[in-house]
């Protein structure tokens, strides 16, 4: 009786912040509610996340709204074609103490809670690459010296669609890295007007600090501990080999159109998204319909096209909605 009035507390406790963090970003940010809500469950699960639009949607202004929701440190980076990993990660100096001269770390933006790589596609692969560190073990290497990052630590990206000018894609190695890939679409007649109204105006939204780095912690570990049935579990799998074209259940459309599929870190980023979000449905337990909102965030960006699948402009999406049941 005493564990599920315990299970039943967590989950109210935990949906109600959710649902707190929710409806501040939505002070300033108009619409959007889906990305909101899956920016904040891969927030809460200690994943990244790439946003993907054209200029002037509004991502940078998101990741800003959700820095400001949160008592964290936030920090920027403007990733242009001259940026190096340095400038990112930080270097050794040389400077005088007590005299002698000697080398001293010094530390770059990356050492943040709150990380906002803006457009960070338009960097050079050697730049994009120095996040693979960070992003993966939370650490930073540099002159053979491992410093550890403080947690929470989250990276927020945001990318313009590959096909404008001055953009390099980024590696498949990194792409698998981030929890999340979100696309961002053009805002409705309503919501332009709203975000005039809020933006053009004397006055704007003030945005509150509603929760601290230890409470987004804390929700993590109470999110870790939801129990998924094995049937789920086993679901769940079946889907991530299902993108796989040389499995024997892989469906017509993987078999053709796809080149690679999702890796075993889908399957994590799956298993952690789908506890969230029963979470916020005030669950204790994680459901089929969790994973099949998930999936598509979860795994559009590990699943690679062949030529003919881009050639015939096949949307992954959709193949990655098609392995449902």
């Amino acid at each position: 009786m005493e564990q599920t009035e315990s299970m039943e507390s967590a989950v109210e406790q935990f949906s109600e912040k959710f649902k707190l963090m929710q409806k501040e970003v939505g002070r300033f940010i108009v619409g959007q509610q889906q990305i909101v809500e899956q920016v904040l469950t891969a927030v809460i699960a200690g994943g990244h996340v790439l946003l993907e639009g054209v200029p002037g949607l509004g991502k940078t202004a998101l990741v800003h709204t959700l820095a400001q929701v949160m008592d964290l440190d936030f920090k920027r980076i403007q990733f242009t074609p001259d940026l190096l990993p340095a400038d990112i990660l930080g270097t050794n100096i040389m400077v005088d103490r007590a005299g002698a001269k000697v080398f001293e770390f010094q530390k770059g933006p990356i050492f943040t809670h709150i990380l906002l790589a803006d457009e960070i596609n338009r960097a050079t692969p050697k730049t994009q690459s120095a996040l693979l560190e960070t992003m993966q073990e939370k650490t930073v290497t540099v002159g053979g010296i491992c410093h550890r990052l403080d947690r929470p630590y989250f990276v927020l990206a945001t990318q313009n669609p590959i096909e404008m000018d001055g953009t390099y894609p980024l590696p498949e190695a990194q792409l698998d890295r981030f929890f999340f890939k979100l696309s961002v679409a053009l805002p409705t007649h309503e919501e332009m007007g709203v975000i005039l109204d809020r933006t053009t105006g004397v006055e704007r939204p003030e945005i509150r600090k509603v929760i601290s780095g230890e409470e987004i912690l804390a929700m993590e570990r109470t999110a870790s501990q939801v129990p998924v049935a094995q049937d789920v579990r086993d679901y769940l799998i079946r889907m991530v080999l299902a993108t796989h074209p040389d499995n024997q259940n892989a469906p017509h459309d993987v078999v053709r159109y796809v080149r690679y599929g999702a890796s075993p870190r889908a399957a994590q980023t799956l298993i952690s998204a789908a506890r969230i979000r029963a979470l916020t449905q005030g669950r204790y337990h994680v459901a089929k319909e969790d994973v099949n909102a998930v999936a598509v965030p979860a795994l559009c960006h590990r699943v690679l096209l062949n030529f003919e699948g881009e050639a015939e402009g096949i949307a992954t999406g959709d193949i990655i909605r098609g392995l449902a049941d």
